[in-house]
C-alpha cells in the first residue's frame, strides 16, 4: 500500500512538473507587442498618422510605396527587416524630421529600451 501511495505521488509530481514546463514555454513564446497607429487625417492626397513603438514592439510588413515625411516625437532606434532578410537600423533623434522615399516592404521593431513615437505624413 505504501509503495502504491509513493508511486502515485511520484506520478502526480511528474504530471505537475510537465504542466509547469509547458506553461513556462508558452510564456517564453509570447508574441512581441505590436506598434499602434492612430490616423489623424486622411484624404485623397495624403494621410497623417502617429505610430508608437513600445520597447520590443513591432509592426507587420507593409509596403512603403510612397514618400513619407517623418518627425520623431520621441526618438529611438528601429530595426527594419526586409523580405529578403536584409536588416537595417534606423535611429531617430527627438524632433528630427526625415523624408523617407518609397521602398520595398519591411517589418519594423523597436530595439531600444524606451517608447518611440513618430508623426508621419504619407503622400498618396
Amino acid at each position: 500500500m505504501r509503495r502504491l501511495v509513493t508511486a502515485s505521488a511520484a506520478a502526480a509530481a511528474l504530471v505537475l512538473s510537465g504542466l509547469f514546463a509547458q506553461q513556462a514555454l508558452a510564456q517564453d513564446k509570447k508574441a512581441a507587442p505590436k506598434a499602434t497607429m492612430k490616423v489623424l487625417q486622411d484624404n485623397a492626397k495624403v494621410r497623417a498618422y502617429e505610430v508608437s513603438f513600445a520597447p520590443g514592439a513591432e509592426n507587420k510588413s507593409v509596403p512603403a510605396s510612397s514618400t513619407r515625411v517623418v518627425r520623431a516625437i520621441a526618438g529611438g532606434t528601429l530595426e527594419r527587416t526586409y523580405a529578403d532578410g536584409k536588416k537595417e537600423k534606423v535611429t531617430y533623434k527627438t524632433g528630427q524630421v526625415r523624408i523617407n522615399e518609397a521602398s520595398p516592404a519591411f517589418t519594423t521593431k523597436n530595439i531600444g529600451k524606451s517608447e518611440i513615437k513618430l508623426y508621419i505624413v504619407q503622400v498618396k
